[in-house]
């Protein structure tokens, strides 16, 4: 009998509350920010897929080549070194039930060009341990197994996905690692909402005590799967206010997925957009984007103490110079009376600043009266605004700061502002 994916199955058996249904012409309206009240909700990302590194030098191998350090991976455990073997570190694992069994959050990175330029991203998990799993008799923990200590999964770009694994075993050389396609055994899921993300501290209680290793719950992570599987949600590592992120079986549903509040990849699309927080290659464009124009280092991509990595001066010469003029912000589109347009501006159309019409910057994202764009700073945030669309001068252009910026980004152009 084949296996059915459970989520599948689900989606012809129970019917959707309407709260969710929205089309693409509420989705894209004034009421948008209604996702700031609802939540928590989950959607499945489907432009997302998993791959596998497994092997010996798989530390050795992607500490060389990504942008931030990935040795708290390797510190699964309490007080783990990723220079320790597995078998000498075995102390540090707790085999008690409900006892306090720490995973470590997923570590966002991206891969750069030889010449510093952004490639590809990816969220790198540490695979739950068979400590952390129930064994088949549901009784304890399963069997510990050395190839486990050098196991990561990475959700990637899903649109390309042979692209990156070419890119990869391009590095792979003489190292002891395998790269493997395991989409179809894995999907990337979200958790976020207005009521998930609002509060630091939180905790999900009812996911606390299940599984192997139950009763933890940190703001860093969340539920065992109460299959044994022991797949985990974490706090997405980029920024708080996104959520929640985790990669599960495919054949599983995700823990606290409940059938009534799983939303379409477009309202974390539009979550996202709204924060200004890009993902994947098309809203980084590849062989292109400079990583701290896209606002990599805020989200937590870029370790500056982690030693060399593929395009790292670039990303050292930059950060060192400390003057970034042009960054990607959130956008909203409208009319000269305020009113918000929905489906009148496209990806790669120009902002230009209505009174001198000079360019300063390009829109690389947009989803009904929401976008994002690659914008000169000093323009950007120039108040009263004066920004529009090249030929379209009737749409009007407004870019904000994002709440999680570090102030010192706006810092020049706030000090150019009182001078004037």
């Amino acid at each position: 009998m084949p296996l059915f994916r459970f989520s599948r199955l689900r989606r012809l058996l129970v019917p959707r509350t309407p709260v969710l249904r929205f089309n693409q012409t509420r989705l894209v309206s004034q009421q948008e920010s209604r996702l700031d009240d609802a939540g928590p909700l989950a959607c499945h990302l489907a432009s997302r897929s998993v791959i596998r590194f497994r092997g010996p030098d798989t530390i050795k191998f992607l500490q060389g080549l990504l942008t931030n350090d990935i040795r708290p991976l390797v510190d699964i455990g309490r007080g783990g070194d990723w220079n320790t073997s597995s078998s000498s570190s075995s102390a540090s694992y707790l085999t008690a039930p409900n006892s306090p069994l720490q995973s470590p959050s997923p570590r966002y990175a991206a891969l750069l060009t030889p010449q510093g330029r952004f490639l590809y991203d990816l969220f790198l998990y540490r695979p739950p341990l068979p400590e952390q799993k129930l064994n088949q008799s549901g009784t304890g923990p399963g069997p510990r197994e050395q190839e486990e200590a050098f196991t990561f999964h990475a959700d990637v770009d899903a649109s390309i996905l042979d692209e990156i694994l070419v890119c990869f075993r391009k590095y792979k050389l003489r190292s002891k690692v395998d790269i493997e396609n395991v989409s179809e055994e894995f999907s990337c899921w979200q958790r976020f909402g207005g009521k998930l993300s609002e509060n630091e501290s939180i905790q999900e209680p009812e996911a606390a005590a299940v599984g192997w290793g139950g009763n933890v719950d940190q703001s860093s992570m969340s539920s065992v799967h109460a299959s044994g599987e022991g797949w985990q949600w974490h706090r997405d590592p980029r920024l708080e206010c996104l959520g929640f992120r985790g990669i599960f079986p495919s054949n599983i549903i995700p823990p606290l997925v409940e059938a009534d509040k799983e939303a379409d990849e477009q309202h974390f699309l539009l979550w996202r957009i709204e924060r200004g927080v890009p993902e994947g290659s098309t809203e980084i464009p590849k062989c292109e984007a400079i990583p701290l124009e896209y606002n990599l280092e805020g989200l937590n991509a870029i370790s500056f103490d982690k030693g060399c990595y593929v395009g790292q001066e670039l990303v050292a010469r930059t950060h060192h110079r400390g003057v970034i003029r042009k960054r990607l912000l959130p956008l909203i589109f409208t009319d000269d009376s305020g009113k918000e347009l929905a489906q009148e501006v496209s990806p790669g159309s120009e902002v230009v600043d209505k009174d001198s019409n000079k360019k300063v910057g390009t829109v690389n994202t947009a989803l009904g009266s929401r976008g994002m764009g690659l914008l000169k700073l000093e323009a950007a945030l120039k108040q009263p605004s004066t920004l529009a669309i090249k030929d379209k001068t009737d749409v009007r252009v407004k870019a904000f700061r994002p709440e999680w910026w570090p102030s010192e980004w706006t810092q020049l152009q706030e000090l150019q502002s009182v001078a004037d």
